[in-house]
């Protein structure tokens, strides 16, 4: 089922010397049960495509569409809490957060009632390795795969159809990056999620559904 539409999209911004068109007519579609990759170098436009695709920016012209309403036309905040959920290179986890308050912070949001949304954090954390004993250490005491894990926790917890990972492998190590690709591609096809994954690795690329490559602003499909 088709969840998320790019269609025309083009994205200009003014740095201090021109105007960069970052993305450039980019249309295509994303479909529930499936894992898509989007490579490019640096600079291609698809960090700023996938920003677009989170309602974080809206598009210069053309439209993204969400059950084909336009980003534009809703609550970004509330889309991306209940539907679109992005994951970073970075974790973006509260420092002084345990992991199980992390996960627990959207369903807050949410307003859904502590004891479900305990039960909710904890089959979440469970599912992507974190064991029980780690629920409350900071991401300080946790290692690099481990932050992204409670990341994709948090995301799967609060229920999010759209996942959208940002080289979510950037700063792990080979293992680790292999399991966090793993249970991307679970995700998806395991629990029909949408997954878009930001990468340069090819190889990560490979093992997804489909492969969008960004070249200088333009989508090109790949599969």
């Amino acid at each position: 089922m088709v969840i998320l539409k790019a269609e025309d999209v083009s994205f200009t911004y003014q740095n201090k010397v021109q105007s960069v068109h970052a993305v450039r007519k980019a249309s295509c579609t994303f479909e529930t049960g499936k894992a898509y990759a989007i490579v490019g170098k640096s600079g291609s436009g698809k960090t700023t495509f996938l920003s677009l695709l989170a309602g974080l920016e809206l598009p210069s012209s053309g439209q993204i569409l969400y059950h084909d309403q336009p980003t534009g036309e809703m609550d970004r905040d509330a889309y991306r809490l209940d539907s679109a959920a992005v994951i970073y290179q970075g974790y973006n986890l509260f420092p002084l957060l345990t992991a199980e308050e992390n996960v627990l912070y959207p369903l807050k949001l949410k307003k859904i009632p502590m004891h479900e949304a305990k039960e909710r954090a904890a089959s979440a954390l469970g599912s992507v390795g974190i064991e029980q004993k780690q629920f409350r250490r900071l991401p300080s005491q946790l290692s690099g795969g481990e932050q992204q894990r409670v990341a994709i926790a948090r995301a799967l917890a609060a229920g999010n159809s759209i996942i959208l990972a940002d080289e979510p492998t950037g700063n792990l190590d080979i293992t680790n990056g292999e399991q966090v690709v793993e249970i991307l591609l679970r995700l998806a096809h395991e629990q029909d999620r949408c997954v878009i994954i930001i990468t340069h690795d090819l190889e990560i690329a490979g093992q997804a559904d489909e492969v969008y490559t960004m070249r200088d602003g333009t989508l090109l499909t790949d599969s």
